[in-house]
């Protein structure tokens, strides 16, 4: 994400190794992890290696594309075109790791709060769909016309809620399948419970914040001081999930028991 906030490295030529780089690090380390059991596992192992491609998918993605991209307001109407087609894939990746992810708990004996995870998930991916697909029409009539379409503009209330529902539902998504992982011995106790809260006072932040998404350029102080507006922000709720991938493909790396 570090990459991706600092503007100046948006360089022709520069950005794009930098991207590629970034993105083949990540693939290496995925794969030696525990990535490569999609080939050589069981039928458990692909499973979990593959619930775990899928939850650090988003990552790999912002990696290889969004390198000095910065924040909506200061990229140009071409490159939000690109961010919110990688959003889009990105929140496709999430919610089928979730679904795969759900499958490979029920196999380890641990059905309600993956059930509730993945019901939240579904929820949080439709929500996701929507408002991505309504902000890439957004972005690509102003490249074509100089001015986002109106229609789009009056709906900005209601899209607002959607983004808010669907970052709600992907922290719940989350928790439900962290406190899963707690039950399944997946996690010892003291971590299953740092996921869980984390990701309710994630949800509480944006609760707290209200349903409409704050304007960054009218914020009485920066926005990245306000936790509220951090917890909003789409790509923020793919970071635990991408670190239960991470942990998924550790655990068929390890060679550990996948039920």
């Amino acid at each position: 994400m570090g990459f991706a906030a600092a503007r100046p490295l948006r360089i022709p030529g520069v950005y794009p190794v930098i991207g590629a780089a970034l993105f083949v690090s990540l693939i290496l380390a995925a794969w030696v992890l525990g990535a490569r059991a999609i080939r050589t596992g069981t039928e458990a192992e692909q499973r979990l290696a593959w619930a775990g491609g899928l939850l650090i998918v988003p990552f790999a993605l912002i990696a290889l594309f969004w390198v000095g991209l910065g924040p909506p307001w200061v990229a140009t109407p071409a490159e939000n075109v690109m961010r919110y087609f990688v959003l889009l894939a990105s929140s496709i990746a999430v919610t089928l790791g979730f679904l795969i992810l759900k499958e490979a708990l029920r196999d380890s004996g641990e059905r309600t709060y993956s059930t509730l995870g993945s019901a939240a998930a579904i929820l949080a991916g439709c929500a996701y769909l929507v408002w991505m697909c309504f902000m890439i029409g957004d972005f690509v009539g102003q490249v074509r016309d100089g001015h986002a379409p109106p229609m789009i503009v009056g709906l900005n209330d209601v899209l607002d809620v959607l983004l808010d529902v669907a970052c709600l539902l992907t922290y719940l998504a989350t928790a439900a399948f962290a406190a899963s992982f707690g039950r399944s011995s997946w996690f010892g106790r003291s971590a299953a419970r740092a996921y869980v809260g984390l990701s309710l006072i994630a949800s509480l932040f944006l609760v707290v914040r209200g349903i409409a998404f704050p304007d960054p350029t009218s914020l009485s102080t920066p926005w990245y001081t306000q936790p509220g507006f951090i917890a909003g922000i789409p790509a923020i709720p793919f970071i635990m999930p991408f670190l239960l991938g991470v942990l998924l493909l550790r655990r068929v790396g390890d060679g550990a028991d996948p039920s």
